[in-house]
Parts: C-alpha cells; sequence; structure tokens
C-alpha cells in the first residue's frame, strides 16, 4: 500500500484557501474521493478537526491517538494521517493553506503555526473545557456561514479563524512556542524549514546554525524552549519521521532509502533508526503496507 498525497482542491472553494466540510459529508462521499479517507494520507494543508458528536481513533504519523466527543485534532502539513469512521462521529473539518496562513498573518495577530508535532510533548487531541468548547463551536458555526455569504468577505473569515486559533491556543496543553520572542520564533521556523529541505544532506547541528546566522548554543537553547529537545534531537526526529513516511508511503527498500537520505551504508542507517525507533525499517514498513 502505497500512502497518497492529497493537494487541497481550490476548484471546490472557488479558489478561496480555507473550507469546512462535515465529517458526515466525507465518509458519505469516500467513493468519489481519490483516496480512501480511512487509510493514510499525506496532505499538504492543515486541518482542525472537530468532533461534535462520537469517539474513536486518529492516526497521526503512524501514531493512534484516540478522541471523544467535544475533542479538537490537529493535522500539521505534510503530515500522515487517517480518520476512523468506525463509529459514525459527527462534526467539523476545517482545512487551509500555508497561503491562507501568510494572508492572515499579513492582516492580524494569528499564532504561528510551527512544527509542533516533531516536539516530545506534542498532543495533537484535546478537550477544551465546556465554556470554551461553546465560544469555539460558535466561532465555527461563524466561518462556516460566512463561507456561505453571496458577499463572502476574506478579512472578516481571516478575524473569525483567528479568533478561534487563539482561543484555542490559550487552552491547548503547554504550548511552548509561546516562550519564545519574535526573533527566536523567527529563527526556529528558519531552522525548521531549512531542516526539511536538506535532512537528507546533513544532520549537522552547527551547519543549520551557520545557515540562520546563530551559533550552535543560542540554536540549541531556541529548540529547547520551543520543544524541550536539542537541535539534534529535532533533527533526528524529523529524519526518522521523514524515513518512515517514505518507508510507507513510496514503498522503497532500506537500502535506496539509506541512500536517499544521506547515510553511507544500508546498514548505519539501520543502526540509526532501530536506535530511535526500537524495531528495524523493513519491519515498520510491514507492519503498515500489510494493512
Amino acid at each position: 500500500m502505497n500512502i497518497p498525497e492529497v493537494g487541497f482542491n481550490h476548484n471546490k472553494t472557488a479558489n478561496r484557501e480555507i473550507e469546512v466540510i462535515d465529517l458526515e459529508e466525507i465518509y458519505q462521499r469516500k467513493e468519489s474521493l481519490n483516496h480512501t479517507p480511512t487509510l493514510p494520507h499525506r496532505v499538504n494543508f492543515y486541518l482542525l478537526i472537530h468532533i461534535e458528536e462520537g469517539e474513536g481513533e486518529h492516526l497521526i504519523d503512524f501514531v493512534s491517538h484516540p478522541y471523544q466527543s467535544g475533542a479538537f485534532i490537529t493535522i500539521q502539513k505534510n503530515q500522515v494521517h487517517a480518520f476512523d469512521f468506525s463509529h459514525k462521529p459527527k462534526g467539523k473539518v476545517l482545512l487551509f493553506t500555508q497561503t491562507f496562513i501568510d494572508q492572515a498573518l499579513a492582516n492580524m495577530r494569528l499564532p504561528e503555526f510551527s512544527p509542533v508535532h516533531l516536539g516530545d510533548t506534542y498532543q495533537p487531541v484535546f478537550v477544551p473545557t465546556p465554556e470554551v468548547l461553546s465560544s469555539t463551536q460558535q466561532l465555527l458555526a461563524e466561518i462556516v456561514k460566512e463561507l456561505r455569504h453571496p458577499e463572502s468577505n476574506s478579512l472578516i473569515v481571516m478575524f473569525l479563524f483567528s479568533s478561534l486559533s487563539l482561543m484555542l491556543r490559550r487552552v491547548m496543553p503547554e504550548n511552548h512556542h509561546d516562550r519564545l520572542s519574535k526573533d527566536q520564533l523567527g529563527k526556529f521556523s528558519r531552522f525548521v524549514e531549512l531542516l526539511e529541505q536538506n535532512f537528507h544532506r546533513t544532520r549537522d547541528a552547527t551547519h543549520y546554525a551557520d545557515k540562520i546566522h546563530s551559533t550552535y548554543k543560542t540554536l540549541n537553547l531556541i529548540c529547547k524552549l520551543a520543544t524541550n529537545q536539542t537541535a539534534k534531537q529535532l533533527i533526528d526526529a524529523y529524519t526518522i519521521l521523514e524515513a518512515k513516511r517514505r518507508l510507507v508511503l513510496d514503498g522503497l527498500p532500506t537500502q535506496q532509502l539509506a541512500y536517499e537520505l544521506g547515510f553511507e551504508d544500508a546498514s548505519n542507517f539501520v543502526k540509526y533508526f532501530k536506535k530511535h525507533t526500537l524495531t528495524t525499517p523493513s519491519r515498520f514498513q510491514k507492519q503498515f503496507i500489510l494493512k
């Protein structure tokens, strides 16, 4: 089973960079989709899923996260995930692109969508208090209403989305990004961007520190503030995560993947992978390909 990559459907949204759909719509129309939502697929946009009724487990980067009524589930851009429709949950799925985030950031105060999934305290599923839940559901409903308005105003959508994001951010499990200054957050975001582009060329933290015009010590401090992990731990976390994705996404043999990820030989890659996952690449691959 190779995992499909799913892009944002601009034709369906009249070229808007944001969309809200009902969960029921996804499992009722799954036959017409070009992928199976309940099987792992990779997205090039962000998702915020709100479970109004029901329970289940959501697979995110090969880890199952249980959810219940009232939960919000966050999916970062480029993550691999799969829905669980076994209990027919009801709710809303908010889809939005990096372009929407960039536009919103240019117009108002909005939390940075940094790669929190690399942190050691990453919790993509959380349930707010009843009071916050009521407010966030109203905001979500207002976003839907504005998107459907015949004279829909993108700025109103951005303000509503910003309010929803800030309200959720305030009650989410500990968010380390709040510890960073604007300059530090900029450096951290740039580091992760460079890591995503170059992890297969180098896993040297000093190289990335130089590229963001910083010192190794400063980069380490920023990474610890942001994620409770060192720069090296983040580099390893991303490398392993991408290795897992490619093992299943592309079905690559271990030797080819080792070469593509910049390892000297397959045995070094297997040792590296096993050190961080306690299993071999081939065993991990079979675990998901056989499903």
